[in-house]
């Protein structure tokens, strides 16, 4: 838990940075210290609010054991199996087949799937992607996801104030025109970077961890490579719309295009799957 805090603390202060660097570019001294506040202030407001913001954005509908019977209980069944408190659970009306977990700490956790990934998979490899993102809840990794995603989408709007309003130097005279442009392009990069960095490797962990959740690595291996194989056909018009939020996904659903294949928040699918055969073996 300490470790996870740490880097969440790690995460919040480096995009803080960089709404400093932002405000530098646009108005100086006092543009920075104006970035700087208001980059505390989105930090504080994604602490509490950005797990409502991406499900509000992605549509999510809430669902309970009267209108999905079947899903909740095997959400409940696998939150017992992992000591966890019942979370929130949604339903978002996409045919990508698609899951993620969001939420600040256990206790205020919600776990989402697409209609889409239902009608894909088997029930034994929805068990197998649910657990996953409840391993992503007991892990308590959900937060540095979550405000991540909210943070970067705020850089580069704050960023692309440095291609229409131009910058500042120090002594408040325009700057180059062309150092905007920098900034408006290498600032949400540097998110995505950072974003990048957190998610690979806890993409691999809440695989090893919904595989003991679930008690059926093979399950969620078979899920993956479903996913894979479909989702890259299916566009998600909300995640294209805000590639900030993809890390959260079981699946990257960009299309791959440009920078977004080449900077991925997922490792690759084969390399998931490989150790989840591993793990079933031992």
């Amino acid at each position: 838990m300490l470790g996870n805090w740490l880097k969440t603390s790690i995460l919040m202060a480096a995009i803080l940075a960089l709404f400093g660097v932002i405000g530098a570019m646009l108005g100086g001294s006092s543009g920075m210290l104006l970035a700087l506040l208001f980059g505390g202030g989105m930090n504080i407001f994604a602490y509490w609010f950005s797990d409502s913001m991406v499900l509000k954005m992605y549509d999510a509908k809430e669902v309970d054991e009267a209108s999905a019977p079947q899903f909740y209980n095997m959400v409940k069944e696998l939150a017992q199996r992992a000591g966890l408190p019942m979370p929130r659970v949604y339903l978002i009306n996409e045919a990508q087949p698609n899951a993620f977990a969001t939420g600040r700490n256990p206790e205020h956790a919600a776990v989402a799937a697409t209609t889409g990934i239902l009608q894909l998979l088997s029930a034994r490899e929805i068990r197998g992607v649910m657990a996953h993102e409840l391993a992503h809840v007991q892990h308590r990794d959900i937060l540095i996801s979550t405000i991540s995603a909210t943070m970067a989408g705020a850089i580069s709007a704050l960023a692309n104030f440095a291609v229409f309003f131009g910058g500042r130097d120090s002594e408040g005279r325009p700057a180059n025109p062309l150092a905007g442009i920098a900034v408006a392009l290498l600032a949400p990069l540097a998110a995505g970077l950072i974003q990048m960095a957190i998610s690979r490797a806890r993409e691999f962990e809440a695989d090893r961890g919904g595989a003991e959740i679930s008690g059926d690595p093979h399950a969620l291996a078979d899920a993956l490579t479903k996913i894979d194989a479909y989702a890259r056909g299916i566009p998600m018009a909300t995640a294209e719309a805000h590639p900030e939020t993809a890390q959260m996904m079981i699946m990257n659903p960009l299309s791959g295009g440009g920078l977004r294949g080449l900077f991925s928040t997922h490792p690759a699918t084969e390399a998931r799957v490989a150790k989840l055969r591993a793990l079933a073996v031992r």
